[in-house]
């Protein structure tokens, strides 16, 4: 059990992801960013499961064959592409739908906040893009918020997470389309 350095890095991850957030003006959301992550069930898992360079809840993951933290968060976290799913009413099965650009911009956030976190003196502009490009996750996200997603994790890749932040505060949250859309 980690309990102190599952607290500091959620918190180091939350104060970087406030940080994004209120750059994009999104202001509410910084201050609420990932406040589920102090619940107990997903506090005490990420203290059990803590390593430091990686999700805990990977680690539950592997132990246990799911995780309850992870199920947990993504239900009350709106920036998780996961939290955007629903019954699609005519093949009646859970579909993906797209997420709103307020949510996806903080989605943004989280990632750079995380590959910052986990990877330390590693982490470059392009290490976001990189950890979509490899996960499964890509194929699970509705095509929208893939391309949308990409398209600006390119973009901080290619100018920088300042050039991009401020894209998204004076474009994408103000419904500017993107370039496939014009």
């Amino acid at each position: 059990m980690r309990p102190w350095k599952h607290f500091k890095t959620i918190t180091i991850h939350r104060f970087l992801v406030l940080k994004g957030c209120f750059r994009m003006g999104l202001y509410w959301q910084g201050l609420t960013h990932d406040l589920s992550k102090y619940a107990p069930v997903e506090f005490w898992t990420g203290a059990r499961y803590y390593q430091g360079s990686r999700s805990p809840n990977a680690a539950e993951r592997e132990d246990k064959g799911y995780s309850e933290a992870w199920m947990h968060h993504k239900g009350r976290n709106r920036h998780h592409y996961e939290y955007w799913t629903d019954m699609d009413p005519v093949s009646r099965t859970y579909q993906a739908v797209p997420m709103p650009r307020r949510y996806l911009a903080e989605m943004v956030a989280d990632r750079l906040a995380a590959c910052k976190v986990y990877e330390g003196d590693r982490y470059d502009t392009g290490s976001p893009l990189r950890y979509l490009l490899r996960s499964r996750e890509k194929d699970l996200m509705h095509p929208q918020t893939r391309r949308e997603l990409e398209f600006l994790l390119t973009m901080i890749r290619d100018q920088g997470e300042e050039r991009t932040l401020e894209h998204i505060r004076r474009q994408v949250l103000k419904g500017a389309p993107f370039p496939w859309e014009r």
